[in-house]
């Protein structure tokens, strides 16, 4: 029964009704003891008597009053009236994000602020523990002052975190198959599968809100429940540019990653999230800003001989991109130069490689079949092969930029770039990358799964230099690089519970090492002062003192959509001393199918880029299988394309490699 104006629950006078929800009705109400206006949510009687209806009320109450940050409805009590429960909120003037969207599109700018607010609240509830799991329009409230609340933690579950962040219990919510808690239209697949759910699956719910917001219509709307859940777990959302031209490519690949079907590929947490978002926003107002622009200012004793990296774009398939900041008085502004070497006589090619002094860059060219490196000046337009670096993998240069070092046949080698034949160092694997000191110790993974090694540059046995620590699942070091002092090195230590994949630093002659951070790729060092690394295929550039062995200040992005491998850790990228970036983006190993006749014309492109590893046309040529690679996990999975459409739909969902796709004879089915 509705309470009539003047009831009393404990110190509160209800004064009128503002509305009802799933499980209960909110009234205005007074504060007597403090003067203040409030809302009271009331859980109906029939409810109460309800035990598992009854602990979502109390669960919501509990887990939003564990919480404090200015994006979460303020609980300010609990308590009970004739037996039906009570809550006690903040009152909030304004509408709720359904009312404001309402098949609308917000601007992008708009849309982003939002976004950025809900990110930010959704990163302090994860921090505590507690996922949401009923993120939608109707549970997000936007202020008269603009100001974004997120409401309703009935749906949430807490989980156990480390520390002691809260005092509140854990509670289990069971999820069974065929049993939904949430609503559909903005579940995550994990969801609607009843699995065990982590904070990823807020952040996709989080993207069908972001898609909803920019696009004015859902990510995910079918006819029925059964249709909406069956688009969540099979189909992909129309691309945002289709209905909104502003869209930036930035923006739309934010949402992707949020809607990714895999928790494995989302943003691995709100605050990374957030920390993207806000990179967007910065350059929102300009498409052409440069980087350098955004970045930090450094030390002022460095500003007179400021060297920094600016970036442009690159595509895997036509070009690599150099981009030079030389060195300004601190009155100057940034300047980049900008130049590519576009695939010729080399062919194909990866891994481009800047030399220490910045005048050359290696490559592993590939052309007519033959795999080989290739030195390219930057003063030229046609780049050179180098002799007998046939199968070449992982090069790296010499400290005097004269020689290149790499893997072949067994054998690490080494070679002078002007020519003449390779040395043999010393006996090894297939490698995983290497770093040369100016002492001439050579610091270099014999294989994927190994530790490192030493050897002398001029050739000998190699000996160990690190060793993994087995019982904390360490499966690799990989891809060293000497520090200036040449005692210290980065290398890549990755774990097989790869949140726990991480860049240390260790010593010569010593066991010990020092932990710098958790990424899941390689890192470089720029003699200025900066660490550059991957987060989520974004590089970023944070101060660190290579003396205290440690980062400082806040990490910035410097260019977006890095080639890497996320099995093998590697990023391809590379900086040289003096400051300068050569890098390759989009897939390392993919590129865009091309659909031809049997005529050998081309028809065009068939799907939009990514890891290719195989494809197979159906008998009838209508669709396409083929295998590609998360560009998060590195796991494949089976994708069907629409030659007509080149829209792809994902196949295979399970965390197995899935490769090779066979059509049967009838196009039903595919082993």
């Amino acid at each position: 029964m509705p309470l009539a104006a003047g009831t009393q629950l404990g110190r509160y006078e209800i004064r009128s009704k503002l509305g009802a929800g799933g499980m209960g009705e909110v009234y205005l109400a007074r504060d007597i003891e403090i003067g203040r206006d409030v809302a009271v949510k009331v859980i109906s009687s029939n409810f109460s008597e309800d035990k598992e209806r009854l602990q979502r009320f109390q669960q919501e109450a509990s887990a939003a009053g564990a919480l404090n940050h200015p994006n979460i409805l303020s609980i300010y009590d609990i308590g009970k009236h004739d037996g039906s429960p009570y809550v006690v909120s903040e009152l909030l003037e304004g509408e709720t994000l359904r009312a404001k969207v309402s098949g609308t599109a917000l601007s992008p700018r708009r849309a982003i602020d939002y976004a950025l607010q809900i990110a930010h609240g959704l990163a302090a509830a994860h921090e505590k523990g507690i996922i949401h799991r009923d993120l939608k329009p109707d549970n997000v409230f936007i202020t008269k002052d603009g100001r974004v609340k997120i409401l309703d933690f009935g749906l949430a579950k807490l989980t156990q975190v480390d520390g002691n962040q809260t005092d509140i219990p854990t509670r289990r919510v069971d999820t069974d198959p065929g049993v939904l808690m949430g609503t559909v239209g903005y579940m995550s697949p994990e969801q609607l599968k009843g699995r065990v759910l982590d904070q990823r699956s807020d952040i996709f719910s989080f993207g069908a809100i972001l898609y909803e917001m920019i696009s004015g219509r859902r990510a995910f709307h079918g006819e029925s429940s059964a249709e909406t859940m069956s688009a969540i777990l099979r189909e992909d959302p129309p691309e945002l540019s289709d209905t909104n031209q502003r869209i930036s490519p930035a923006l739309q690949r934010l949402v992707n990653h949020c809607l990714e079907k895999n928790p494995e590929e989302r943003f691995h947490s709100a605050s990374d999230l957030a920390f993207a978002l806000e990179a967007i926003s910065g350059s929102a107002s300009s498409v052409d800003k440069t980087i350098s622009a955004a970045l930090p200012p450094l030390k002022s004793h460095n500003r007179e001989r400021l060297i920094w990296i600016t970036i442009v774009a690159v595509l895997l398939i036509s070009a690599i991109a150099l981009v030079l900041a030389n060195s300004r008085r601190a009155t100057d502004p940034a300047q980049t130069m900008r130049f590519f070497i576009t695939p010729t006589e080399q062919g194909s090619f990866i891994s481009p490689l800047i030399s220490p002094d910045g005048r050359r860059l290696v490559i592993i060219g590939n052309a007519s079949g033959k795999t080989q490196l290739w030195v390219r000046s930057l003063d030229s337009l046609t780049a050179q092969p180098l002799a007998g670096t046939d199968n070449a993998a992982y090069p790296f240069w010499s400290p005097d930029s004269r020689s290149v070092a790499f893997f072949a046949g067994g054998k690490l080698k080494r070679i002078d770039v002007t020519g003449g034949p390779p040395q043999n160092v010393c006996d090894t694997g297939a490698g995983a990358g290497g770093a040369w000191s100016r002492d001439g110790v050579i610091a270099f993974a014999p294989d994927t799964a190994s530790s490192l090694y030493r050897v002398s540059a001029n050739g000998g046995v190699s000996t160990p230099l690190t060793a993994l620590d087995l019982p904390q699942a360490e499966v690799s070091h990989k891809y060293p690089q000497f520090l200036p002092d040449g005692k210290h090195f980065l290398y890549l230590a990755q774990n097989a519970q790869t949140e726990n994949t991480a860049i240390y630093v260790g010593i010569l002659d010593s066991k010990e090492r020092t932990l710098v951070l958790k990424t899941r790729s390689k890192a470089a060092y720029i003699p200025e002062g900066y660490l550059l690394f991957l987060r989520d295929r974004t590089l970023m550039a944070q101060s660190f003192d290579a003396d205290k062995l440690r980062l400082t200040g806040e990490p910035v992005p410097v260019a977006d959509q890095v080639g890497f491998n996320a099995v093998l850790g590697f990023a391809n990228f590379s900086v040289s001393e003096n400051g300068i970036l050569a890098y390759m983006s989009g897939s390392i190993t993919g590129g865009q199918p091309v659909l031809f006749d049997r005529s050998g014309k081309s028809l065009g492109p068939v799907g939009p880029p990514g890891d290719y590893f195989n494809i197979y046309l159906a008998p009838d040529e209508k669709r396409a299988a083929a295998s590609i690679s998360s560009s998060q996990s590195g796991a494949r999975d089976i994708w069907l394309l629409d030659v007509a459409r080149g829209t792809p739909t994902r196949f295979t969902f399970d965390p197995a490699e899935d490769f090779l796709p066979i059509w049967s004879p009838d196009g039903s089915r595919i082993v």
